[in-house]
Order: structure tokens, then C-alpha cells, then sequence
């Protein structure tokens, strides 16, 4: 593969951030190379896939063998990719820093501040620096998306009974 088509990828506190594919050629090498991965995983149960590069004979291909779990989450970075959608691949006890959580959460990191002091946020100490596991943060996240509908399905339901439309 030439090195422009490469998915480029940044290195971030020990973390990968995959930059979204250029152009829609590469996007659309990811939906079809996604779509061949699942079709392996769905029908044969295939044990290993075979990389073919164009050109060259099958039977001497190189073979790489793969749990089917690690299949399914390649398929599914491919289908980000094909979306041209940015990735960032993080450990699940990912450590993040008050500045960093409140950069993920698009907030200032007094907030985060405030909302760890009052037990909202869940962390950790280090010396005088709080670490918040990135776990913990993602499924902050979704309760703060969840509070949200919860309070537009009042106010959509509030203004039905008002006959407010």
C-alpha cells in the first residue's frame, strides 16, 4: 500500500487517535473490507483470513489468524472508517487527567472539578492530582445524555397535555 493511504495515526498519552480515512475511495475500501470480515464471522466461521495483495497468488499469501472477538472489532473500526468517522482506541482503565475529562466531556475543568468534589464524578488521587478512570467518565456521559431525554420527554409531554404543539 503507498504510504499516503495509510491510516494515520496520532499517539496521545499512551492512546492511538485514528484520524478519519481522506477521501471517499479509502471510505469505501473500509465499508467493503468490513463487510467481507462480517460475511466470514456470519456464514463460514472462518478461523483466518487471507490477505491477497493484487497481483499476487493466493497460495502464497500471508494467513493471520484472529479470535473472532478481535474480528468483530476490526469490522467495526472498518465500518467507523468507512464513515469516515475519527477513532481513539483507549484501554478500558484509561486514567485521564481533570483537564482531559473535562476536554472529553466539552466542559471546563472546574466543572469537572466541582462535579468531583460533590460526588458526581468518581476518581482517584495521585499526590495533590485527581485521575478519572475513563470508564467511569463514559458512563457519566450517558447519564447526563440520559438526565437529558428524560427532562425533553417531560417538556414534549408537558406541552401535548397544554396542547402546545
Amino acid at each position: 500500500m503507498p504510504p499516503h493511504s495509510e491510516t494515520k495515526v496520532v499517539e496521545m498519552a499512551n492512546e492511538s487517535v485514528l484520524e478519519p480515512v481522506s477521501n471517499a475511495q479509502e471510505a469505501e475500501m473500509a465499508k467493503v473490507a468490513q463487510r467481507c470480515i462480517m460475511a466470514a464471522l456470519d456464514h463460514s466461521r472462518a478461523p483466518k483470513i487471507v490477505l491477497v495483495e493484487e497481483g499476487r497468488d493466493p497460495q502464497g499469501a500471508p494467513t493471520i489468524e484472529l479470535p473472532p472477538q478481535a474480528l468483530r472489532a476490526i469490522a467495526h473500526l472498518l465500518g467507523l472508517m468507512g464513515q469516515q468517522q475519527p477513532v481513539m482506541i483507549i484501554r478500558q482503565n484509561h486514567e485521564l487527567s481533570t483537564q482531559e475529562a473535562a476536554s472529553f466531556l466539552n466542559v471546563s475543568r472546574p466543572y469537572v472539578v466541582k462535579l468531583i468534589e460533590e460526588g458526581s464524578l468518581k476518581c482517584r488521587r495521585v499526590g495533590r492530582h485527581r485521575r478519572v478512570e475513563f470508564q467511569d467518565l463514559v458512563q457519566f456521559q450517558q447519564q447526563l445524555r440520559q438526565k437529558s431525554e428524560d427532562a425533553l420527554q417531560r417538556l414534549t409531554d408537558l406541552s401535548q397535555e397544554l396542547g402546545l404543539y
